[in-house]
């Protein structure tokens, strides 16, 4: 049997994702938060993990690197991987949303500037809607921008939307909902296909108990 490589992102939704893993009977004994190993193999050298950062796990299944990937939605948004997206895990649900003050209103024919660390979700959204933006990079304390004038809203990801609060903000709309998915790189999913197919429903299996 051809191992398989599953590209785990690192992050507080791996914990979850190794144990759905290790009910569905892929486990990973050497695997332990503090590790600073990057390459895990399980009990039947069946399987191999990658241990990487969320933002690039997209990037290692697009490419070949690894068969499936275990990741954010947020990120195989942002990256806009082509890779199959082929199972909702159900957990890390948070969502995308555009926020501003209370009083902001958008309007079509106004030009907006948008700080967020996710820009081609930002761009996409306003695309769509024919609204022309400006867009600032920022990789942290999106919040402070509308509050000093470097931007007019933000796109961020929110769970309980506390901080949005703290700050004076409010969500104007919910671009996109989130969770925690597994992708699959397009050519292992036709030249492993039955590998695959059996891992996805022990998965399935393991979130039926898991849930």
């Amino acid at each position: 049997m051809e191992q398989l490589i599953i590209a785990m992102a690192k992050g507080r939704t791996a914990e979850q994702a190794l144990t759905l893993l290790k009910q569905a009977g892929i486990h990973f004994p050497d695997f332990h938060q503090d590790t600073r190993k990057l390459i895990f193999h399980d009990e039947t050298g069946h399987f191999q993990m990658v241990y990487v950062k969320a933002v690039d796990v997209p990037t290692y299944v697009e490419k070949g690197a690894a068969d499936i990937g275990i990741v954010g939605k947020d990120n195989i948004a942002e990256t806009q991987a082509d890779v199959y997206e082929v199972k909702d895990l159900h957990f890390g649900a948070c969502q995308f949303v555009l926020a501003g003050p209370a009083d902001m209103e958008i309007k079509p024919n106004r030009n907006l500037t948008v700080a967020s660390k996710y820009t081609n979700v930002t761009e996409a959204y306003f695309d769509q809607r024919q609204i022309p933006i400006e867009t600032v990079t920022l990789n942290g304390s999106v919040e402070l921008a509308p509050l000093i004038c470097l931007s007019d809203v933000i796109v961020d990801i929110v769970e309980t939307g506390t901080t949005l609060k703290e700050n004076g903000l409010h969500i104007i709309d919910v671009i996109q909902a989130i969770s925690t998915r597994m992708i699959v790189n397009k050519a292992s999913f036709a030249t492993k296909s039955g590998q695959i197919h059996d891992v996805m429903n022990k998965v399935s299996g393991a979130l039926e108990v898991y849930s």
